[in-house]
């Protein structure tokens, strides 16, 4: 298999480094991020429902992680 050379943005970069597991070459990064994906409807009515307390929890969540991910990356 043949290698090619490839130029990248220094915030590319800290992405792919960010999202490197242990032991993975940037190659395994971007499969494993490009991979096709299945399809979200196909999840559709699996989940019970949950509580608007429990939605509004989940939203705080992931908007804090999203802001604290968005503030490691700028931090290297």
């Amino acid at each position: 298999m043949g290698t090619k050379t490839l130029s990248i943005m220094d915030d590319a970069y800290k992405l792919l480094l960010l999202n490197k597991m242990q032991g993975e070459s940037f190659s395994d990064v971007i499969r494993r991020t490009f991979q096709k994906k299945g399809n979200l409807m196909e999840l559709a009515g699996s989940m019970k429902s949950i509580s608007k307390k429990d939605a509004e929890k989940i939203k705080k969540d992931i908007l804090a992680l999203r802001e604290k991910s968005t503030k490691d990356l700028y931090k290297k």
